[in-house]
């Protein structure tokens, strides 16, 4: 797995996700990669509270989605939406 991660992050790298994905099986319909501290957030599109947010390593995200991979070359500053799993991801820079 090393040879082929695709992140420049290492997977053990701590990032934003939302319980309903974890726990709930909800997939991710929206990526953020940050652009003041580099740090990434895997979201279910929905409404985001941060008491039902949570740090995961960022392997545990690429194993609940492997189409997860093709964004790892997202920007700084960048999103990525799709308006459901197996959609095109759509790149942005965010506002």
């Amino acid at each position: 797995m090393v040879d082929s991660w695709p992140f420049a992050d290492p997977p053990n790298v701590s990032v934003v996700t939302q319980q309903s994905i974890i726990k709930e099986g909800r997939p991710i319909l929206l990526v953020m990669h940050d652009e003041e501290d580099g740090g990434w957030s895997f979201l279910d599109g929905g409404e985001f509270r941060v008491e039902t947010s949570m740090l995961v390593a960022l392997k545990t995200v690429v194993s609940h989605d492997a189409s997860l991979a093709a964004l790892a070359d997202l920007p700084l500053g960048w999103q990525a939406q799709r308006a459901r799993p197996g959609d095109p991801w759509k790149r942005e820079k965010s506002e």
